[in-house]
């Protein structure tokens, strides 16, 4: 799945990296705990979260992670764009909360791992 589909199941709102939307990613994951994150999560591309924090673009950048998805409508600050910016991390803001994003796009065969 690409990260126009994506885009489009979440009827998220693209923040930075517009120009990287065509890429594939295979799984998600979903954590408000960064830690979280770092001890469990393996060739997940995808993170969704309502953390809103510079860790987040870090740990996504540590994981190798495509894209952010803010969920809940969480709004990240300049200050994060432009990290994600530097590190080629796509970020979108979606309305929807966690666990229905997350059935989104489960349902439309978006794996957990």
């Amino acid at each position: 799945m690409d990260l126009f589909e994506i885009r489009d199941i979440l009827n998220a709102d693209v923040l930075c990296g517009e120009e990287h939307l065509d890429r594939e990613v295979r799984s998600a994951c979903a954590s408000d705990f960064m830690s979280d994150v770092l001890a469990y999560v393996k060739d997940q591309a995808l993170l969704l979260t309502g953390m809103v924090n510079p860790q987040v673009v870090r740990t996504a950048e540590m994981m190798d992670m495509k894209c952010i998805i803010f969920v809940r409508g969480k709004a990240p600050g300049e200050d994060i764009l432009d990290l994600a910016r530097e590190r080629e991390i796509v970020v979108m803001r979606s309305e929807q909360r966690m666990f229905i994003a997350c059935g989104l796009l489960y349902s439309r065969g978006l794996a957990g791992e």
